[in-house]
């Protein structure tokens, strides 16, 4: 088979090489495995609904396709882009139709399923659990979010996975059976994988592409040279408001608070090249900062503050080194949530409690009449005290003991704070013997 086609019949290399069987499929190992559960559902010989979960581009209406295939059944494809109620309607009847006259199942295949409202979900649910037709939705996105609860009860979810480095290179081997006339040096197959990010109808249509160059150029051994020059820059696959954006940030996240400097740049360069909006990780870096370095280091806010700042002033490129600087600092600095925990603490303990009154001796006395009513008549004002603390004094509405929500850790300024406030305390506890 030859890639050189007339427009007349033209069919790319993705869909020319879509698997026809179960033994063509490339990845998914660990649902088509031996005992894995999708293996073991099509040995069964009954079909059930599911939800395919994945990026694009690994399968999923293949095997919504192979599923069809290997049970007999109809197929029919819908596009929650494009379809609604009617559409399925018409899909249902011809299910019917198919039941009636031939005696045949139909696979009901939702393409992007998330991007049906709940009345178009509604739509599918009656012959769904009638057994009608068997669905299979796919999507891009976290069902558990976008899939009616209904309809997400009634179908197995099974998470697909990106192909790894040596099932794209698999998938290489065998379209080099129909482009014999070119080959692709190491450097050329590193580059592809790498392009790919792991999507085979991206690494395909790369390969496809590569091949009419290479052809018009008189190219038989394409170098990441050629690659280069012939593919422009191409970014790697990244969804900016998708799972995938959510799961990246949450990496950078958590590798800071890790104190792992460089998986903090490794995830950051990777949202950068991906096209994430340095703003947007701006905000979160300084988020970082009062999060999980707190108090043990308040540099860290200064520092995320004034990279944000940098940023605005320089912007892309040079800005996003201030940003990554700010991150290696974050993620070397001494770690607190300490004050974090406290915050939330007391903002929970606030929601729990009724609207309590300012202590007197707390209160403000602006007016004579104030005065002659007791506000702040026995404020102790610390400046005045030993210490500058008035040690056994109250600052909580009357009848609410002291919580200590704030417990400073043993890392970096803490360790100051944890002495002073022990200190403190010591004062407060003599103050009470002394009463």
């Amino acid at each position: 088979m030859s890639l050189i086609h007339t427009n007349e019949h033209f069919t790319p290399l993705a869909e020319s090489m879509r698997p026809k069987t179960l033994d063509d499929l490339v990845g998914q190992t660990h649902l088509f495995g031996e005992g894995k559960p999708l293996n073991l559902a099509f040995r069964s010989g009954k079909p059930h609904s599911m939800i395919l979960w994945g990026p694009p581009g690994v399968g999923k209406t293949t095997i919504a396709r192979l599923t069809a295939h290997v049970f007999d059944c109809e197929f029919i494809a819908l596009s929650a882009v494009l379809a609604g109620v009617k559409e399925i309607r018409q899909a249902i009847e011809l299910a019917e139709h198919h039941l009636q006259q031939f005696n045949k199942k139909t696979i009901l295949f939702v393409d992007e399923i998330h991007r049906f409202n709940k009345s178009q979900q509604d739509a599918l649910l009656p012959y769904v659990e009638s057994g009608l037709v068997t669905f299979i939705g796919a999507t891009t996105e976290n069902p558990s979010f976008e899939v009616n609860s209904a309809l997400l009860s009634r179908a197995q979810v099974y998470v697909l996975k990106s192909l790894t480095h040596p099932e794209l290179l698999e998938l290489l081997k065998r379209a080099q059976e129909s482009i014999k006339d070119i080959t692709f040096d190491e450097s050329a197959k590193e580059m592809l994988v790498t392009l790919a990010d792991g999507d085979a109808r991206r690494f395909l249509n790369l390969v496809e592409q590569t091949y009419h160059a290479a052809s018009t150029n008189q190219v038989t051994v394409v170098s990441a040279d050629f690659l280069k020059n012939s593919l422009g820059e191409l970014t790697k696959r990244f969804d900016k408001s998708g799972d995938n954006f959510y799961d990246q940030i949450s990496a950078l996240h958590k590798s800071v608070r890790g104190s792992n400097t460089d998986g903090a740049l490794y995830w950051f360069c990777r949202m950068i090249d991906g096209g994430a909006d340095p703003r947007y990780l701006a905000r979160r870096i300084i988020r970082m900062a009062w999060e999980d370095i707190g108090l043990a280091d308040p540099r860290a806010m200064q520092l995320a503050n004034d990279a944000a700042l940098t940023y605005e002033r320089l912007g892309s490129p040079e800005g996003e080194l201030a940003l990554a600087e700010a991150l290696i600092y974050l993620a070397a600095a001494p770690k607190s949530n300490a004050a974090y925990k406290a915050y939330n603490q007391a903002r929970a303990f606030v929601n729990d409690h009724g609207s309590d009154e300012v202590p007197i001796h707390l209160r403000n006395a602006p007016t004579k009449l104030m005065k002659e009513l007791g506000h702040g008549k026995a404020y102790r004002y610390a400046h005045d005290e030993p210490h500058a603390y008035a040690a056994g004094e109250s600052y909580l509405p009357d009848g609410i003991k002291e919580q200590a929500w704030y417990q400073p850790t043993d890392r970096g300024l803490e360790t100051k704070i944890k002495e002073k406030l022990a200190f403190l305390k010591s004062l407060d506890d003599e103050s009470k013997k002394r009463k």
